[in-house]
């Protein structure tokens, strides 16, 4: 009796038709149940016991996520969008220690882990985003338009942390690379389907551009606040920064809300969080972990 896999292997490739339209008909067929197989197989549990879709496995993320950080370094190095501002890069390497501190300590993986903050000169944009590996950004508008508090800000930076921790990046990629099977897969002809985005820099970038899943988000902003109050911070910060963004939301939100559903309904989900993390709040905050920060030279 054949096995799963190879009864899947024999029905698309045997039978008649072996050359022309029929071998690429073939193929395709091949093709899509080598894609099913993977969407079958392609599930993995997150650090805080998840499940999660994986095509992408984290250590292959943060591979990818490496060479596409430094990629958008040199292009905002090239436009003069690195921030020179001293001041702003102390501030966010000691909140951001702490919180890998933090992260370090109870995800010792992580300690190897090349956690830098880029701080981006865009004063019109209030976002901030986190690639694997601990790979990070913030923008200038995100500070200063919402002028946050340092404990707004270890709230802001847990929740980006959290998404590293907990794979969100590799999950993102491993959507972009399904959907870059499926059409490599469904594609009329070879050369059609050859048109399908490489797997790289590409993955790594667009991924970022994809919002998380809602149980991601829920993850991240929970994840994300025990982080925060370990590392020293009030965890009533979490309701206030939400607060603020809501606040200056209007015709051109905030374009953190654009990958964040439903605002109020986090900070309430915040708020009563606030009781059960109280605790965890350190006697003495820890010494901050080593972050490097990208600003301009």
């Amino acid at each position: 009796m054949l096995s799963c896999h190879q009864a899947i292997l024999s029905s698309a490739v045997e039978g008649p038709g072996v050359t022309g339209r029929g071998f690429q008909d073939r193929i395709r067929a091949w093709g899509r149940w080598l894609l099913v197989a993977a969407l079958l197989t392609g599930c993995s549990t997150s650090p805080t016991g998840r499940q999660q879709f994986m095509l992408v496995s984290p250590d292959a993320a943060i591979s990818m996520a490496q060479a596409a950080y430094m990629d958008t370094l040199r292009q905002f190095a090239r436009r003069g969008k690195l921030m020179n501002d001293p001041l702003l890069a102390e501030r966010m390497g000691r909140i951001t220690g702490r919180l890998v501190a933090v992260a370090v300590q109870e995800y010792p993986h992580t300690a190897g882990w090349e956690w830098s903050v880029a701080l981006v000169d865009d004063a019109d944009v209030i976002n901030a985003w986190a690639m694997a590996g601990g790979r990070m950004a913030v923008f200038r508008g995100l500070v200063e338009k919402l002028r946050l508090s340092d404990d707004e800000i270890a709230h802001i930076m847990g929740h980006e942390i959290a998404h590293a921790i907990a794979n969100h990046h590799a999950e993102r990629m491993s959507m972009v690379l399904a959907q870059n099977l499926a059409v490599s897969v469904v594609g009329q002809n070879a050369e059609e389907g050859s048109q399908a985005a490489p797997i790289a820099n590409t993955v790594a970038t667009v991924a970022l551009a994809l919002p998380n899943s809602r149980s991601g988000e829920e993850e991240a902003d929970s994840l994300g606040m025990r982080m925060a109050v370990k590392a020293g911070y009030d965890p009533l910060a979490a309701a206030t920064l939400w607060q603020k963004m809501v606040q200056h939301g209007g015709p051109r939100p905030p374009e953190f809300l654009s990958t964040h559903p439903d605002p109020a309904s986090r900070m309430r989900a915040l708020a009563a969080l606030v009781d059960d993390v109280q605790h965890l709040r350190p006697a003495a905050p820890p010494e901050p972990h080593r972050v490097r920060i990208y600003m301009q030279q």
